[in-house]
């Protein structure tokens, strides 16, 4: 049994194929990783910080082969592949910051006060790794969301040891982006074992159900997802399982502004709607905007280019679900932009509805297609949208384009917008997620599977980390974060009093 990469221009097998992981495979990976997981755990978090540079050096140093085997196996082109692989190292360079700045522990610690009631003993809390983590890679991202993306960087970082279940879209990719993580992470003194990788959707199940996995990272398909999730739920011992599934990402024009740059939207809406064939998870699908900004959005989405999806299978279920949409009687198709006649290409397509009939068919229109499509709701007046934003399902961004003349109305399309999104962009477009402390990538379901916490940004290693509360223990026998004289000097509130103390 193997795992064959494709190239999505031809359709024909590339790469040499790799094996599929037995139950056996999956049970050492994890064991290994375990086992370094002990010696991970208590390496200070300055030292883990070298190490995650170093691997990001390794990659950078490789990144001329990764490219390549990267676009043979997913077409999204070297200038994407480029900048999608320094984002990668970037984001492991990121965590090696957090580790030094460190408040990311939320070191805790409150004196005791015999005199309170009920009397209050010396309490110090800190959040401590969980233990082997599962990684599930993403399809359309095959550096950033994948065997060396975020899930990795940031559970590395916490303390966590790693097994990846790498995507069968590019295991070509997976393997060689393995093997230099691997062999980084030694030169570095890394524990053996620290980090694995499994190939196959048997092994991705296996990893879920292995007693020694603790949490469990996912990016895809909700119907993927959410089978995992209820197999992590499922299990004797229910363990975190924090997916990122489906997103419409609704945008809002308000009138002035469809009035007042009407060809600069259109244009940024379809560069946006179209960036990576479609398939980022912030493609704004959804669109909300007066009935004369359509003619130009037509426009801009008609002169738009398509291309290859990343397998078979996407191309096949962009193309059924969106020629379903057009012969139906709900929507107008208003544009169609230009397909490659090659492999698994794909054509922009738009369509539009008026506001009364989305809202009455709302759960069917809001169906994600992963790909360049998009849905345009005319509406007559804007504060009819307040009463339909938030019937809209959970989703990872929300969009308001307004003119200064419309703030107070744009603050309200954001008030009932926060409810279902977990990031509101302002006059700009949700794809393209800055990797910074004040990112947040998640949302409510089906968004993700927990809306508390991110898969982009520093805080994202929350995810791996869990409170652990020392109650009366001796300095000596305390975590560094927790002892008197903070020696790590890092951010601690004492007493209720945040700072460097």
């Amino acid at each position: 049994m193997i795992v064959q990469g494709y190239n999505p221009r031809t359709g024909e097998p590339i790469g040499e194929p790799v094996a599929k992981t037995t139950d056996s495979g999956v049970d050492g990976v994890v064991t290994a990783a375990t086992a370094a997981f002990e010696a991970w755990s208590t390496t200070p978090a300055a030292d883990r910080a070298v190490v995650l540079e170093a691997v990001a050096d390794a990659l950078d140093a490789e990144s001329e082969l990764l490219i390549a085997t990267a676009d043979g196996e997913t077409a999204l082109g070297v200038p994407r592949l480029t900048t999608e692989l320094k984002r990668t190292t970037n984001q492991l360079r990121l965590f090696g910051e957090v580790l030094r700045e460190g408040s990311y522990v939320e070191a805790t610690i409150d004196s005791p006060d015999p005199d309170i009631i009920p009397p209050r003993p010396n309490l110090r809390r800190v959040l401590r790794p969980l233990g082997t983590v599962a990684v599930f890679s993403a399809s359309n991202f095959p550096f950033a969301f994948s065997v060396a993306g975020g899930d990795t960087a940031s559970a590395l970082a916490s303390g966590c040891a790693v097994v990846v279940k790498a995507h069968s879209a590019h295991p070509g990719t997976s393997r060689e982006t393995a093997r230099i993580v691997t062999a980084a992470l030694a030169a570095a003194g890394a524990p053996s074992g620290l980090f694995g990788i499994v190939y196959g959707t048997h092994a991705g199940v296996a990893l879920v159900q292995h007693p020694h996995v603790r949490a469990v990272g996912f990016t895809g398909s909700t119907g993927g997802g959410r089978a995992l999730f209820d197999i992590a739920q499922g299990r004797p011992d229910p363990i975190p399982f924090y997916g990122e599934l489906g997103s419409v990402n609704p945008a809002v024009v308000l009138p002035d502004a469809a009035a007042a740059r009407p060809a600069e939207i259109a244009t940024a809406f379809a560069q946006s709607l179209t960036m990576g064939v479609g398939q980022f998870c912030t493609n704004p699908g959804l669109l909300f905007a007066p009935a004369a900004l359509v003619p130009h959005l037509g426009e801009a989405v008609a002169a738009s280019h398509g291309g290859a999806m990343l397998n078979e299978r996407m191309c096949d279920s962009y193309r059924s679900s969106t020629e379903a949409l057009a012969s139906g009687d709900l929507v107008t198709e208003i544009a169609t932009g230009d397909r490659p006649a090659d492999g698994w290409s794909v054509a922009p397509r738009l369509f539009t509805v008026p506001l009364a009939a989305f809202a009455d068919n709302l759960e069917k229109l809001t169906e994600e297609h992963f790909g360049p499509a998009g849905l345009v709701v005319t509406y007559d007046d804007p504060t009819d949208l307040l009463a339909v934003l938030p019937k809209l399902p959970g989703t990872l961004t929300g969009t308001v384009h307004s003119d200064p003349s419309e703030h107070p109305l744009a603050g309200q399309v954001a008030e009932v917008l926060r409810r279902v999104a977990g990031r509101l962009v302002f006059n700009g477009w949700p794809t393209g997620v800055a990797v910074a402390w004040g990112m947040h990538h998640g949302g409510p379901w089906p968004s993700t599977t927990n809306p508390l916490h991110t898969s982009v940004g520093a805080t994202s290693i929350r995810r791996w980390i869990a409170p652990v509360t020392y109650q009366s223990w001796p300095d000596e026998l305390l975590p560094a974060e927790l002892k008197d004289g903070n020696p790590l000097g890092i951010p601690r509130r004492i007493d209720g009093v945040l700072g460097t103390h």
